[in-house]
């Protein structure tokens, strides 16, 4: 006898109701009302994002351009790639060369999506898009008001170093360098 069994990939939670309790123009946070897969009632609190970018620029010498800057969050330091958030209806795509002028005055004569990732998924509903950026073109940077950066370029034998050390512990910079150190260890 056959027996047949539910989609094991449907969703086995159940939104009740749904509440917004903050909301500035980077983020929103709901608490939703739930029933859990196990039947029981509970909340769900969510973070909800209009996208993210980051930018694995790669010059000519194979190296790759950083950017530091004190993060308030974590207060502290970071190395990391150029990345930021997406406007609202800004394409992926446009905001990578967006931040790649803003924060190192640098345009990608070639653009290439590495891939996607959802950053915090258990809490957040944050999906980040990353991109290596070659045959770069220097031009003027222009940070926005709430960065101070610093520019500092490693080969990327060093950058990779820097994220198995905890170096670099941004995580979309460590999942960008380390999957273009995946691609290049494929060729």
């Amino acid at each position: 006898m056959m027996m047949f069994m539910t989609d094991k990939y449907a969703n086995p939670w159940k939104t009740l109701s749904t509440q917004i309790v903050y909301e500035n123009p980077w983020i929103r946070v709901r608490e939703d009302q739930v029933l859990r897969p196990d039947g029981q009632p509970g909340i769900y609190g969510v973070i909800e994002y209009h996208g993210c970018v980051g930018v694995l620029p790669i010059d000519a010498d194979g190296n790759v351009h950083l950017v530091g800057q004190f993060r308030y969050v974590l207060n502290q330091y970071s190395w990391e790639i150029p990345e930021g958030g997406c406007h609202v209806g800004e394409d992926p795509f446009t905001a990578a060369q967006r931040e790649l002028r803003e924060e190192l005055g640098l345009e990608a004569g070639k653009l290439e999506l590495l891939g996607r990732s959802h950053l915090s998924n258990s809490v957040s509903d944050e999906e980040a898009f990353y991109y290596v950026a070659t045959d770069l073109v220097q031009g003027e940077a222009a940070p926005e008001g709430t960065e101070q950066l610093e520019r500092r370029i490693v080969t990327f034998d060093e950058a990779l170093q820097m994220v198995l050390n905890s170096e670099i512990t941004d995580s979309l910079s460590q999942i960008a360098i380390l999957h273009y150190a995946a691609l290049k260890n494929k060729q």
